[in-house]
């Protein structure tokens, strides 16, 4: 080889070399690949064209990486975008919702690089949130899937700079059908019903207690200080009638107003006809009924030990004396209630109370006697709720003559509201996936749609529907999981 030929050959190898390296520009270590600015972006969402890149292209079960490329409308790097991205499994069954968040960073202007790992195989739908300062904020979601490779745009935020033709395949695959044959959907135990008009009721069951009520509840005390002689009253679940003695009293100035009183009767004199009336008029405030000082003037002799009857009937239900207690004007001696009406309080929460107004219709079934029930009307609903519990005292009076209704028995109160004729699905036929509720419409021969509803009211039994459905369609009442799977529905809803 001449030197001619040695030169020609040393200058095709530098341009190789030189053209390797240009077509090598934009490869990093991991065999991330950066879009080139000067092609169009693979989607589009807001003011951001975005290029995603998956590593490796198939995700796996383990460690993964993520590259985008974020352009604006005049195809220059967005430097300055705060990304938040998840890749989340969604809830199936009793199986949790399962988000992976990952973090990403710029490498270069434009380029943001973020790593993940999927702690098992199966649908990972990935969603990323954009904001920039500059260009303002976007938002994707894409299909991803460790059994294909790539991702596939299913929705973003609208854009005026390119219709983003993926978003027109969301809406056919919201809008596709899909076939399960007859011998499938027998292995699955598919059933359908057609959706109706239907009244809606809707059941309230609160937790109850028997309580007194309070306004049947008396206490005794005295207007002086003393001390307990007799205690007939002796035990807490005594019965009492009104009139009868509960206790008798002594007090030493009790004693001398009446020597006082009765001494000033024995004289003519006006002036202690004056002081008598002053005395009798000292043990009525006292709480001495005119009855027994009637009787003290006639047999002219002062009681040593006043008589203490009960104001009303009913039963001890609280004692804090015993025979020989020293007590105190104004302490409560005895509580006595009148056990003919009790209280029966339940509490309702938050949610359920516009329901419920005064004079509703309710019922009360025993704890431990379920087929014991008692029927009534709510008398009262507490302003305020509980900052705990959320949730307000409703309470109904009923009637115990026979004294089965006992104070602090605990009971259920079920109240029942009728909300009309409305849409309804049954409960079952509806999935639910994030914030959405989807069901499967039934098309005929075998084929089936899911769709996207807006639900409104729900008792036990059925949902109602505000959107997305119309009286007489036919939808799956049951296997809806089984179906779904079957199918493959893969986020042409979103969060599916």
């Amino acid at each position: 080889m001449n030197t001619r030929q040695k030169v020609v050959f040393i200058g095709v190898a530098v341009l190789l070399a030189v053209f390797s390296a240009m077509t090598l520009t934009g490869h990093h270590s991991t065999g991330d690949t950066v879009p080139k600015s000067n092609n169009a972006p693979s989607h589009w969402a807001g003011p951001f064209g975005i290029d995603v890149t998956l590593i490796p292209e198939k995700p796996k079960v383990g460690k993964n990486t993520i590259s985008l490329f974020i352009r604006d409308k005049d195809l220059q790097p967005v430097s300055d975008a705060r990304i938040e991205a998840v890749s989340e499994m969604p809830a199936m069954g009793s199986m949790p919702a399962m988000p992976v968040p990952i973090e990403m960073k710029m490498d270069s202007p434009g380029h943001y690089r973020g790593h993940y790992e999927l702690p098992m195989a199966g649908y990972w739908p990935l969603t990323l949130s954009i904001q920039s300062d500059a260009k303002g904020s976007a938002r994707m979601t894409f299909d991803m899937s460790t059994d294909r490779a790539g991702v596939e745009l299913t929705s973003a935020t609208p854009s005026d700079h390119q219709p983003a033709p993926n978003l027109d395949k969301q809406s056919s695959t919201q809008a596709g059908t899909f076939t399960v044959d007859a011998q499938r959907r027998q292995l699955i135990g598919v059933t359908t019903d057609r959706i109706a008009y239907r009244q809606l009721v809707k059941t309230i069951r609160s937790p109850a207690q028997i309580v007194y009520d309070e306004t049947r509840l008396t206490d005794i005390s005295l207007k002086f200080d003393g001390w307990i002689g007799e205690l007939n009253a002796d035990y807490v679940g005594k019965v009492v009638k009104k009139g009868q003695a509960l206790l008798t009293v002594y007090n030493p100035q009790l004693v001398s107003v009446q020597e006082e009183y009765l001494d000033s009767l024995r004289r003519s004199d006006q002036r202690l006809g004056n002081l008598a009336d002053a005395a009798r008029r000292r043990m009525t405030l006292w709480g001495i009924a005119p009855a027994q000082i009637q009787d003290m003037a006639r047999r002219g002799k002062a009681l040593e030990y006043l008589t203490i009857a009960s104001p009303v009937s009913g039963t001890v239900v609280e004692k804090h004396i015993v025979a020989g207690s020293a007590v105190k004007a104004g302490m409560p001696l005895l509580r006595i209630a009148d056990l003919s009406k009790v209280w029966v309080d339940a509490q309702v929460y938050e949610s359920d109370l516009p329901w419920l107004k005064p004079s509703m219709r309710a019922e009360v079934v025993l704890e431990d006697q379920p087929d014991r029930r008692f029927c009534g009307s709510i008398d009262f609903i507490e302003p305020s709720l509980d900052s705990v519990s959320r949730s307000a005292r409703v309470r109904m009076t009923l009637p115990n003559s026979d004294g089965e209704l006992r104070p602090d028995r605990y009971a259920r109160m079920n109240l029942q509201i009728d909300l009309g004729k409305r849409l309804l699905v049954p409960e079952q036929a509806v999935i639910y996936a994030g914030e959405n509720r989807v069901v499967f419409v039934d098309l005929g021969d075998g084929r089936l749609q899911p769709k996207k509803i807006k639900t409104g009211l729900r008792n036990a039994d059925y949902i109602e529907v505000l959107e997305g459905l119309d009286e007489g369609d036919e939808i799956v009442t049951s296997g809806n999981f089984l179906i779904a799977a079957e199918s493959k529905l893969k986020s042409g809803l979103e969060q599916w």
